[in-house]
């Protein structure tokens, strides 16, 4: 009895793969064997990077607030504190937006935050 191969699934496969690397450079881009390592690999970085993304974005809104308070003398260990202390619940994402792109607003946030002891 002959070997049976499914060749059509086998094509459509590489094909696949192929296509997902095209623009890269040299063999990567053509070389079956290179390119579905190159996928692979890519795909991993992909996972990784996306949980990765989470964590830069954190600590660039830490450094937008910091800077932030830092103009009305205090540390941003101090007024997360503060700011924790009075109730308000503002998300870093927000208080970093704030910081950047309304800078009264976020004033009247640290005058507020300032008294409580």
């Amino acid at each position: 009895m002959p070997r049976s191969v499914n060749a059509v699934a086998a094509r459509e496969k590489r094909k696949k793969v192929l296509k997902q690397t095209k623009g890269y450079f040299g063999r990567r881009k053509n070389v079956w064997t290179v390119a579905k390592n190159v996928y692979e690999k890519g795909l991993q970085y992909a996972y990784r990077d996306r949980r990765k993304k989470k964590r830069n974005f954190r600590v660039l809104w830490i450094q937008r607030i910091n800077a932030g308070v830092r103009q009305f003398g205090m540390s941003y260990s101090a007024f997360m504190g503060k700011l924790h202390k009075s109730g308000i619940e503002l998300n870093r994402k927000v208080l970093a937006d704030l910081a950047m792109n309304n800078p009264k607003a976020f004033e009247e946030i640290v005058n507020q935050i300032k008294n409580i002891k």
